[in-house]
């Protein structure tokens, strides 16, 4: 079976570029940054979700022009124009990296060249390109395929142990001060004296 090497196509040009060397490994990085909500009087705040992060596809791309002693930047440069603004997009380009099973819709996000070997006239003959390429969809393909539910819409849930209706006030509205419309919601006169397990209604708030 051949080699089968990577590509980084331009989706904005439909261009390809095939890189000289295969990367010994990549690394996927996903976060998904979760921040504390301040609620007076509480020892240790919830912490609330608000918006995940791109992943990220971190590799090392090897090229080498040894042998033929050419200008190695004839192949790095490339991939760093991969970077640059395009006049009439206003940005940089969309990139699909594909490698056997991998194909990662992106942006340039980092690049970072080594240059490693050169002839006696100071040309660079080898490069270890270290490139970071970020996650790219657009809105519209996000929402169709998240199923999000937010306090826009009335839903119920089970109060945990430790919770509070502030808390839950202040996870679910971004603020910690509206416990009392979940309290009217629910009837509650006593918003200290609620059980852990007690079924609640999270009004919409408009």
């Amino acid at each position: 079976m051949a080699l089968e090497k990577a590509i980084i196509s331009n989706l904005d040009k439909g261009e390809d570029i095939e890189v000289m060397f295969n990367p010994k490994e990549y690394i996927m990085e996903k976060k998904t940054p979760w921040s504390e909500v301040n609620v007076f009087g509480m020892d240790s705040p919830p912490v609330q979700f608000t918006m995940g992060e791109r992943k990220r596809l971190n590799m090392e791309l090897f090229f080498d022009t040894s042998e033929d002693k050419t200008d190695v930047r004839d192949f790095t440069s490339k991939v760093e124009e991969l970077m640059l603004v395009n006049a009439q997009e206003h940005r940089p380009p969309i990139l699909r990296f594909i490698w056997g099973s991998l194909s990662f819709d992106c942006v340039m996000e980092d690049l970072v060249q080594r240059f490693t070997l050169f002839d006696n006239a100071g040309i660079p003959l080898r490069a270890i390109l270290k490139v970071v390429f970020k996650e790219y969809s657009t809105a519209a393909t996000q929402l169709s395929n998240t199923r999000r539910e937010s306090a826009d819409h009335t839903k119920k849930m089970a109060l945990r142990e430790g919770e509070t209706l502030s808390s839950i006030s202040a996870r679910e509205y971004n603020d910690s001060r509206k416990w009392r419309a979940i309290a009217d919601a629910n009837n509650i006169d006593d918003p200290e004296n609620v059980s852990a397990g007690t079924i609640v209604e999270l009004p919409p708030l408009y």
